[in-house]
């Protein structure tokens, strides 16, 4: 695997080894060993999740707080999205930084996110599949998050705000200014 840190420290792309022939491919998604040692962490993760969403949809921006915080390795098994990380961490020199990286089923990078940043992605195409390791179990209590069109933050989502099917719950988010870190 290759591993390439952001220009937000902590946060790294993945792409791991494909082996492609005749029959397809194989890839090795995740090695714990191998994974901890590229990134010189010890990260154990223990919930994996999974969504299905069309074309448009806007999922984030997400994370949790305090004691429930979770870092995340993320990947897109079908489909194409737009990944999205922003640096929460106050004392980080790259607080309030955003970061974006096409993540698809063709190119198989995968987008490790620290604990400490908020999440999101736009689906690219159609019954999309997104899957993401946690390192620690979802607390409804911990959840926050930051509206994903924030004018500080300026994030450049790629398409028209018509275009976008977002739940009302992420329309309510409040703004990076006034999110709980």
């Amino acid at each position: 695997m290759t591993v390439k840190e952001t220009k937000l420290k902590g946060c790294f792309i993945i792409e791991p080894q494909v082996f492609k022939d005749k029959r397809g491919y194989f890839v090795e998604s995740y090695n714990q060993v191998a994974f901890n040692k590229a990134l010189g962490l010890d990260i154990n993760f223990v919930q994996d999740n999974e969504s299905q969403s069309s074309k448009g949809v806007l999922r984030g921006l997400h994370y949790q707080l305090g004691e429930h915080a979770q870092a995340k390795l993320v990947r897109v098994l079908k489909g194409k999205v737009l990944d999205v990380v922003v640096d929460v961490r106050p004392k980080s020199v790259t607080f309030g930084e955003h970061f974006c990286v096409e993540l698809s089923e063709a190119n198989k990078k995968q987008l490790f996110v620290p604990k400490g940043f908020a999440h999101g992605f736009l689906v690219l195409q159609d019954h999309t599949i997104f899957s993401y390791k946690c390192d620690n179990f979802y607390n409804k209590a911990s959840e926050a998050g930051i509206i994903y069109n924030d004018k500080d933050l300026d994030i450049d989502w790629q398409f028209a705000k018509e275009q976008l099917i977002i739940s009302d719950k992420d329309l309510l988010l409040p703004s990076f200014k006034n999110a709980e870190l």
